[in-house]
């Protein structure tokens, strides 16, 4: 099969892609609940009892929010998409839907003993994303088969460089949650908030 007839337009990936965003974002809120119904007696001191689970929400949610973004700007360059691309950006989808899960370990476990293991599971998958984002990009990147003719290589190479900080500093959350779970999380919002401020992505054309 020749790749001419396997690159396609980017509608439907996009579609399917913003649908996968959206469901995970919605399946966040599922961790949160009425605390009087686990048995406290004051709804406001229930409340603030569950300050884990409302942290969890948070940074996950912006953490979505900003990949959404990021995943929309990038089809400013992307004009085609090859099979592996979708491969890709499935495995990527995969790991993001999986982040309301991942949420809802944070916030059960931040305040006992299995708090270190549930912020490596949470570090670990957002570690994922990122290596795989760099992948996609590369993927789509790589002799300028998938962007846009008119992209520049510096523009190329100056969103790689933003896109690869997140490997590292994921791995480096990792690394911190086998010693304090809190660090870890510090580390994953400290990224959250780097790419908040870079959301844009490079150079538009």
């Amino acid at each position: 099969m020749s790749a001419v007839f396997r690159m396609r337009g980017t509608e439907r990936l996009e579609a399917f892609s913003d649908g996968i965003f959206a469901f995970a974002v919605t399946l966040l809120v599922l961790n949160l609940y009425d605390p009087t119904a686990r048995g406290s007696a004051n709804l406001l001191r229930g409340l603030l009892g569950e300050w884990p689970a409302f942290f969890a929400f948070g940074i996950s949610f912006i953490n979505i929010l900003i990949m959404w973004i990021n995943h929309h700007n990038m089809f400013n360059y992307i004009k085609r998409i090859s099979r592996e691309f979708m491969l890709l950006n499935g495995i990527l989808l995969l790991f993001v839907v999986l982040t309301p899960f991942t949420a809802l370990l944070v916030s059960e476990h931040l305040l006992d003993s299995n708090a270190n293991t549930a912020a490596l599971i949470y570090a670990a998958s957002f570690f994922i994303v990122a290596v795989v984002w760099n992948f996609l990009w590369h993927n789509a990147t790589h002799f300028h088969n998938l962007i846009s003719e008119d992209v520049s290589e510096k523009c190329v190479k100056q969103i790689a460089r933003e896109y690869s900080v997140a490997p590292v500093f994921f791995g480096l959350a990792v690394v911190a949650a086998w010693f304090s779970a809190v660090l870890s999380l510090i580390i994953i919002v400290s990224v959250s908030i780097y790419f908040a401020i870079t959301v844009t992505g490079g150079e538009q054309i």
